[in-house]
């Protein structure tokens, strides 16, 4: 069955067939993709201890969206959102693979939700819609998306360096790693810069005898643990004055300042490759004719039994959280022609949008029967008013950064939490209280009901998977 028939078997009767590539012109494409990369890590987002003078620049060419969350709290299912176009909850896969066993936490009350340890074979990614559009497609980095027989090159990628089961760098970050799909060429690489290297040669290459368009998904390790110093910029990094300040957050622990030198360092890793792909794209004289997008995968992990390496303050707690801090993240769009530079959007925006927003920008028809959780950003990134909609993120899942299962629903202003282990309910109005410190649940009872009730039948439509209390101990 060839991909355009299985498309069409899978959305039915579509606004626009596909283009053929004989005939149609369309931009590259480059995708960032930083692990655990929080919503102000970054210069352009308020860091004033990390030095991102490179992705800053890519902010000042496009749109920045400042209500911009990932699909999940932790990497898989977002990655599986960002590929798809679709709710984590639809491919089944809503924790990191293979997630966290609740035996690991004394006083669990839920048995082990049972997801999906890969994406399935039948879901479309982006990749193979742009291979119907005569794209290129090029993988490098993390994958974390299953096992062998379900890497990138089985989900429509036609490269594949680095991707592969694991979720943080298999031997680390300097080399001799143990990678089983990117072998290092010399002792003491360090895995950024090489996985920088070969998109740079994969551009340069193209440039010379290719005339297809390309997809580079770039998908960066970095930030993820273990944090390990960028040794070429460690040393421009000083801890600050003073004690880290802390907050408590239900049974862990919340950094709330941005002062870990190792940590900033793995940031300005990622920001110098950013500068180095962006610069090849000028050298090249592909700049005009390429489409930048910036993401990350989940909020920065702040949160732990003790506290994480960054801070995502003034938002609340890090990765593994439905607190803003865990799933809020940097977004930055840049399309030449399309967009103008220096823009700030306010639209509520997700991981789901990622694979719509690309085709639209890139002249290609939607596909809304596949990308029926998100919706094109290029109206908000062109200036128009934010559209209203409502989010939901379903995590049933315990979680290493002390996270008890639960669920978030936010509706215009308005952010509801429920926690399951807990029996409790916690409600927001994030215009005034971005940092989610005054609970609202009782004080507006009509709102709080509403929003479960909405949280509620969504999950029941769904088939969202519910935890189950533990059997009873003999």
């Amino acid at each position: 069955m060839t991909a355009l028939l299985l498309l069409a078997l899978l959305v039915g009767e579509s606004d626009a067939a596909a283009p053929s590539p004989s005939h149609v012109s369309h931009p590259n494409i480059v995708v960032f993709l930083v692990d655990d990369l929080g919503a102000v890590d970054l210069g352009c987002s308020g860091s004033s201890y990390h030095r991102t003078p490179h992705i800053d620049r890519l902010a000042a060419q496009g749109v920045r969206f400042t209500q911009a969350y990932a699909a999940a709290s932790v990497c898989s299912p977002t990655r599986a959102a960002l590929l798809t176009g679709q709710h984590p909850v639809r491919v089944n896969i809503t924790d990191w693979i293979p997630g966290m066993n609740p035996s690991r936490r004394a006083d669990a009350k839920f048995a082990l939700v049972e997801d999906r340890d890969d994406l399935a074979l039948e879901a479309v990614t982006l990749a193979e819609l742009l291979e119907q559009a005569g794209y290129a497609r090029w993988f490098l980095g993390k994958w974390h998306l299953g096992e062998e027989g379900h890497w990138p090159t089985e989900q429509g990628f036609e490269v594949n360096i680095g991707g592969n089961h694991r979720g943080s760098p298999p031997g680390g970050y300097y080399a001799p790693w143990k990678n089983p799909t990117l072998k290092a060429k010399a002792d003491g690489e360090y895995l950024t810069e090489r996985l920088t290297d070969e998109a740079i040669a994969l551009m340069q290459d193209h440039a010379a005898d290719g005339e297809r368009p390309f997809l580079l998904y770039l998908s960066y390790y970095n930030v993820h643990a273990p944090i390990t110093p960028y040794r070429k910029r460690i040393d421009e990094f000083e801890p600050l004055e003073g004690p880290t300040p802390t907050r408590r957050e239900h049974t862990a622990a919340t950094r709330l300042r941005q002062d870990n030198p190792a940590y900033a360092s793995m940031v300005a890793a990622v920001d110098d490759s950013v500068g180095r792909i962006d610069a090849a794209l000028e050298r090249l004289g592909l700049q005009d004719d390429t489409l930048v997008v910036f993401t990350s995968d989940n909020g920065g992990l702040s949160t732990l039994a003790k506290p994480g390496p960054t801070s995502n303050a003034p938002l609340r707690a890090g990765k593994g959280w439905l607190y803003e801090g865990g799933i809020r993240v940097p977004l930055i769009v840049r399309a030449p022609g399309r967009i103008e530079g220096a823009a700030v959007s306010e639209q509520t925006a997700w991981s789901c949008d990622l694979a719509p927003t690309l085709l639209d920008l890139a002249g290609l028809p939607p596909w809304p029967g596949l990308h029926l959780d998100g919706m094109s950003l290029v109206p908000a990134a062109s200036g128009e008013p934010p559209q209203p909609r409502t989010l939901i993120w379903h995590y049933p899942h315990y979680h290493g950064s002390t996270w008890t299962p639960g669920a978030a629903i936010r509706e215009g202003d308005w952010k509801l939490l429920e926690f399951y282990h807990d029996e409790t309910v916690e409600l927001y109005d994030l215009a005034s209280d971005p940092g989610e410190r005054h609970d609202l649940a009782t004080e507006r009872p009509d709102v709080r009901d509403r929003l479960l009730e909405t949280l509620h039948t969504w999950q029941q439509e769904q088939e969202a998977a519910m935890p189950q209390p533990l059997a009873a101990k003999p």
